[in-house]
């Protein structure tokens, strides 16, 4: 990658010479994790013009992009192919590469510790590693979802320990990703941007960078108004997904569909906005950011109950589903134990291979303690991936009339639009449905059972 430098004088500062550098597109940009937010983002930031440096610690991704081969399946080989074959990106796993670049952008994960605590390790070794290589006129964005306070009081000081000045020798802020993974017909750059600095400073640089290569950008006060309002976002999901999921399990009771309820509501033109219910929640975001403020909350002495509560009921869905197994099974005069299960659908959303914190693996693991002879189908994931909690040696079966047959029970996770819904409905025994999928068969003569 070539990267251009202009000259320089005596009285320009900074702050001058970096918007000076955002202005002409020859600032270069360091993204520091090329996952489902990072890769995106160095395609985004390229198609503006910029060089871009890609880092990350992983070794199989950076000789993939190599190789012009992309590992999210989801975005598809061109995403990958243009920024392979481009003289203005570089994939490295050296760290020291990063000096180079003007901006420096944190892509890294923020999952939950054993006890639902924040462990933001990700985070604070990535600003280590910057720190390592800071340089004057340097400015550093968190994009990794946390809780307010994190780019001020946790990166701040590990920066702060070059000597450098936040705000006149280098400049720090905040701005929430908003990815979602196979959502069709948006891109990184067409999704709206929030932007906070922890200085003006450092804010102003940053919404001008990100208005070179995002459509639409809000800037807010400060980087604290920034990371609260990425949490309330995933908790407004969390909660109202909450809501349904216990209006399920009281309307099944009932004798009620609670899709049928959630259609007939959704007619009202205003003051309702529908939501839907699931086998739990799965992604990075939805089943982890909101205990990010739960977190914070109880250093303050504040109780989040409502927030917790939500959490409390989503967490549940997977054995709730389960519980309509046994039940399901039990009508049939059949025990979970010794049953053949076919799980369709692994990862956590349609029509993508993301299984992060997907509800299936818990799903599948439950199934197995209790006996159950497990296979699954996805489309989008051939192979059991490796993940935290969860380890399985499972491969994706093919469907067809024979093997759906000789399944006891299908539970339906993911409704991904590639699975024949007509074939599953004519061929399986007992169908549990979590996602209303078999609404799309065609004259279904299994036994269907919502849960």
């Amino acid at each position: 990658m070539t990267i251009v430098r202009e000259s320089a004088t005596v009285t320009n500062t900074p702050a001058q010479l970096l918007h000076d550098r955002i202005a002409a597109r020859t600032a270069v940009i360091g993204i520091v994790g090329l996952g489902y937010v990072g890769l995106p983002l160095a395609k985004a930031v390229h198609d503006a013009g910029f060089g871009v440096i890609g880092f990350d610690v992983d070794d199989t991704k950076i000789a993939a992009l190599a190789r012009g081969e992309s590992y999210l399946r989801h975005l598809g080989g061109d995403l990958v192919g243009t920024l392979s074959g481009s003289d203005r990106f570089r994939a490295t796993s050296d760290a020291a590469d990063l000096h180079e670049a003007d901006i420096l952008i944190l892509c890294v994960p923020t999952p939950l510790g054993t006890h639902r605590e924040p462990d933001l390790s990700y985070v604070l070794d990535s600003t280590r590693m910057v720190a390592g290589i800071l340089r004057l006129g340097q400015l550093v964005i968190l994009e990794s979802t946390t809780y307010p306070g994190t780019t001020r009081d946790d990166m701040l000081p590990i920066l702060a320990e070059t000597g450098l000045t936040c705000g006149e020798e280098y400049f720090l802020a905040y701005s929430p990703e908003r990815e979602d993974p196979g959502r069709a017909g948006t891109t990184t750059a067409s999704i709206p941007k929030l932007v906070g600095g922890v200085d003006p400073r450092s804010g102003d640089l940053a919404e001008q960078f990100y208005r070179t290569c995002i459509r639409q950008v809000h800037r807010v006060s400060t980087a604290e108004v920034a990371e609260a309002a990425k949490l309330l976002e995933n908790i407004y999901r969390a909660v109202n997904i909450a809501l349904v999921n216990e209006l399920k399990t009281v309307l099944a009771d009932m004798g009620i569909d609670i899709w049928e309820v959630i259609a007939a509501a959704a007619t009202k033109p205003f003051g309702f906005q529908a939501f839907y219910p699931g086998p739990g929640l799965g992604g990075h975001c939805i089943p982890i950011d909101p205990f990010y403020l739960t977190w914070k909350a109880k250093e303050l002495g504040r109780p989040t109950k409502f927030i917790e509560l939500a959490g409390e009921i989503n967490a549940h869905m997977p054995m709730y589903v389960i519980s309509r197994i046994i039940g399901t099974l039990n009508e049939e005069g059949r025990a979970l134990r010794g049953s053949k299960i076919l799980v369709i659908g692994l990862a956590y959303k349609p029509d993508v291979d993301d299984t992060r914190e997907t509800p299936a693996a818990e799903i599948i693991d439950l199934l197995e303690a209790g006996g159950a002879d497990v296979a699954y189908h996805d489309p989008h994931v051939p192979v059991f991936p490796r993940m935290r909690h969860y380890r399985k040696d499972l491969q994706s079966q093919p469907l067809s009339d024979a093997f759906v047959a000789a399944h006891d029970l299908v539970v339906i996770v993911t409704d991904h639009r590639a699975i024949d819904w007509t074939l599953l409905g004519r061929h399986a025994r007992i169908i549990v449905d979590t996602r209303n999928a078999m609404a799309r068969a065609t004259d279904p003569t299994a036994r269907i059972v919502k849960a």
